[in-house]
């Protein structure tokens, strides 16, 4: 194994050791005295879960089983409960020192059942609100658009991770809403699979229902290719799905490109891939790019409109405020960079916590005027 990945495993479980040891002292320093067997019982619990969602994930990657996905779903809701619950343990800690500063009188029992509850329910809400997927409907314009393509539609359907979380009842889901909205196009631009051993086949099986008159395409994401890409290609084909490896399709005059997001995100041979496909000026196209980023280099390249998710929009508060730190603007909607439109969708699926608070699960409906 490389040492990058070690290196990276290594200090997110440092990370999540010094929560749960922040979350531990800050209890059994506002609450009531506990029972020794109370105490033993917390600690071991607590320890515990600081390695469930490290072990859940490595055992995600190599194994399949219902027994993994349990665990696996299990560790990502406490993960999601965790920052909460992180957050409001700090939170304890600056009111009682407040307090302290201004000479008043500290409840702490008190404090502690404020603020954790309402951890609590930020994190109840975060799970029913990332089940919740919206409609988002957006007009653009395109130059040098096809006339036959104005008043058509595209679908957008980002960020599904099917996997461990996001099973083959969430898969059918997302298919029978799209069937629903009856786009001429769907498009489908990074992160379908969340890269972990689960049964592919399955979980693309209900898009082969899907039949638009301009057919389905998609564009691999940092998750598809954390699994096995060209496993999910071959089963997205056979579930009539275009891939769109780094080559473009003309549909009824509208040019549709994918780039391979193992060559986006390097500015050299995004700009020689880009190159290669030999876009005609003058004419609208659509580039499938599964991250807002290199946009001057998808400018230049004559692209009228890049197709993005990968965000999630942040998709959990205060993570929203340090997503748009890099991504500006582009973290999310429709954006204009130059001659080039970028729309980013915040995806429908979720990646870790199946949680979402201060973000939306969404399909996209684009209609071209």
């Amino acid at each position: 194994m490389r040492a990058w990945p070690v290196v990276a495993i290594a200090t997110i479980q440092a990370l999540l050791l010094a929560a749960h040891w922040v979350l531990y002292h800050t209890w059994i320093s506002f609450w009531w005295p506990l029972s020794p067997l109370a105490l033993q019982a917390m600690q071991t619990a607590l320890l515990l879960l600081s390695f469930s969602f490290i072990t859940a994930a490595l055992l995600g990657f190599r194994f399949g089983s219902r027994m993994v996905t349990l665990l696996y779903r299990i560790a990502a809701v406490w993960l999601g409960m965790l920052n909460y619950f992180f957050w409001a343990a700090c939170l304890c800690w600056l009111v009682a020192f407040a307090l302290a500063v201004l000479g008043l009188h500290a409840d702490r029992p008190l404090i502690a059942v404020v603020f954790f509850s309402l951890a609590l329910v930020t994190s109840l809400y975060g799970l029913v609100n990332a089940r919740l997927i919206r409609i988002r409907r957006v007009s653009v314009q395109l130059p040098g658009l096809p006339a036959s393509w104005r008043g058509r539609t595209a679908l957008v359907v980002s960020d599904l991770h099917l996997g461990h979380v996001n099973g083959a009842g969430f898969s059918r889901r997302i298919a029978a809403l799209a069937a629903s909205l009856n786009p001429d196009v769907i498009i489908f631009p990074g992160d379908l699979f969340d890269g972990g051993k689960s049964d592919a086949v399955a979980l693309a099986e209900p898009f082969r229902a899907l039949a638009p008159p301009f057919g389905s395409y998609f564009s691999t994401g940092n998750h598809d290719e954390f699994g096995n890409a060209a496993l999910y290609g071959m089963i997205l084909t056979g579930a009539g799905i275009r891939v769109l490896a780094n080559e473009k399709v003309t549909v009824d005059g509208l040019e549709i490109a994918g780039v391979s997001h193992g060559d986006s995100g390097q500015p050299i041979r995004l700009r020689a891939t880009l190159k290669s496909l030999q876009l005609l000026p003058g004419r609208a196209s659509i580039l499938l790019n599964h991250v807002p980023n290199r946009l001057p280099i998808v400018e230049q390249a004559g692209i009228s409109l890049q197709i993005s998710g990968h965000t999630h929009g942040g998709q959990l508060f205060p993570y929203t405020w340090f997503t748009h730190r890099i991504f500006g603007k582009f973290t999310y909607g429709l954006q204009r960079f130059g001659a080039l439109q970028v729309y980013t969708s915040s995806g429908a699926g979720t990646w870790g916590p199946p949680m979402r608070v201060g973000t939306s699960p969404e399909v996209a409906l684009l209609t071209f005027e």
